[in-house]
Formats: structure tokens, C-alpha cells, sequence
């Protein structure tokens, strides 16, 4: 079956080889490396694999992607006018430029 027959491509909680449903007794564990879909065990994922392969691997590097050009949220407080570095948080309550050293 594919991921959009079992609804996991719309966030619904099934196991994506067999559709069983996620109950109080099956608890579903997402793919390791794409979260893109949720088995029911071991078996169901081993059975699963071929299918599922292609769109895991596109998943996973789109993933690592994400976490490796992910651009950091702003933490200074501008630019040093001397060396251009960030100024770290706080830098408005010291003379010293604390990137560079200079006053």
C-alpha cells in the first residue's frame, strides 16, 4: 500500500504497511530517518521498505538539508563599526567591544 492510501501522508496515525490504526495497545513508530510514515513493528516496516525507500532517502537529505543551512536566529545586537563582527546581547551596556577588544 502506498503512504497516501493509509493516510500518513495527511497525518493520520496509521501503520503504513498494514493501516492498522494507532490504539492504546499499537503504539506507531515513525521511520528513523524521514518521519514521513509510522509502522506497527518491525515486521511492517521490513515489509514496507521497498516501497518506501525512494521517498525516504529524498526526505532524509531534504531534512539534513534543513538542519544544516538553517540560518540561526538573531542573537546580537548589530555590527561592531571597527571589525564587523556581531556584537553579542548586552553590548550596550559596555565601552569595550568585546568582539574585537577595542574601546
Amino acid at each position: 500500500m502506498s503512504e497516501e492510501k493509509n493516510g500518513n501522508a495527511a497525518g493520520t496515525s496509521a501503520c503504513a504497511s498494514c493501516g492498522s490504526a494507532e490504539v492504546d495497545d499499537i503504539k506507531l513508530k515513525e521511520c528513523d530517518d524521514c518521519d514521513l510514515v509510522r509502522y506497527c513493528s518491525d515486521a511492517c516496516l521490513k515489509e514496507h521498505e521497498p516501497t518506501h525507500k525512494e521517498a525516504c532517502v529524498k526526505r532524509a537529505a531534504e531534512l539534513r538539508d534543513e538542519l544544516l543551512f538553517k540560518q540561526p536566529e538573531s542573537t546580537h545586537s548589530g555590527d561592531c563599526p571597527i571589525c564587523c563582527l556581531p556584537m553579542p546581547i548586552g553590548a550596550e551596556y559596555s565601552t569595550l567591544m568585546a568582539c574585537c577588544s577595542k574601546i
